[in-house]
């Protein structure tokens, strides 16, 4: 992995930027565990039982199949509606923003993620035969809403929820809040300042998943992610520190 170190520098919070992640990684998995475990099924929109989203029924793969832990029918679940995120920022961002390299890497992002998420759902409708479930615009989970991500997950059907993804989908979606960005004064500065927790989350879950993938070209795909972001976290460091300086 590129060294990500000078990230930690551009915006003075380091142990809030890292805590935060790692708190919401725990999250992740650890509610997904719970849900497998039958503790779902309480207070969300569409739901018939089970963990879920709106759309599921009965959980990823039907009760109890998620295990204990990993499995790549979650990662491909999880990682597609985060993926959306970054894609929708970089929509803004290829009409808003400024610089030149802010509107290439938006160009880069859009397209390498779009790519990710069609192989994602190829694999999904192949090796469990259904589409992926629905987590994005139109499903009310509020991704307009300074949410960024969703409106919440928690077992209650809410940030407070309790056990679960009680930190929700915003939150996994490492500090996107897609109204401040549309509306933010230096667009360029907020899209980094967005972008760079955004992507340390999908670095933080694909690095978590690859020693357990149950597929190779999964595995190989989530390496990609890993490299990839990692490479343009350090780029996007570089820029705010030349453009804004450190604080």
């Amino acid at each position: 992995m590129a060294n990500i170190e000078p990230r930690r520098r551009v915006f003075g919070r380091p142990a809030l930027l890292l805590a935060t992640g790692g708190i919401i990684a725990v999250s992740l998995w650890a509610g997904t565990r719970c849900l497998s475990q039958g503790m779902g099924g309480a207070g969300m929109p569409g739901y018939e039982g089970g963990a879920g989203m709106p759309g599921y029924r009965g959980g990823v793969g039907g009760p109890g199949q998620m295990g204990m832990g990993y499995s790549d029918q979650q990662f491909v679940v999880m990682m597609i509606p985060h993926h959306d995120g970054a894609i929708a920022m970089a929509d803004l961002a290829l009409t808003r923003a400024q610089r030149p390299e802010i509107k290439a890497l938006a160009k880069s992002i859009k397209a390498s993620q779009t790519r990710e998420n069609a192989q994602m759902r190829a694999w999904y409708e192949q090796w469990y035969g259904k589409d992926v479930p629905s987590w994005g615009p139109g499903t009310g989970w509020g991704w307009q809403n300074g949410m960024g991500m969703g409106g919440g997950m928690g077992m209650g059907g809410g940030m407070g929820g309790g056990m679960g993804m009680g930190m929700g989908m915003g939150q996994m979606g490492g500090g996107t809040n897609l109204s401040a960005l549309s509306a933010a004064p230096d667009f360029d500065r907020a899209f980094i300042e967005q972008m760079i927790p955004h992507h340390q989350m999908g670095v933080m879950m694909a690095s978590m998943a690859q020693t357990n993938s149950q597929h190779p070209e999964l595995r190989q795909l989530q390496q990609a992610m890993v490299r990839v972001q990692s490479d343009e976290i350090q780029q996007m460091s570089q820029w705010y520190r030349s453009w804004y300086g450190t604080r």
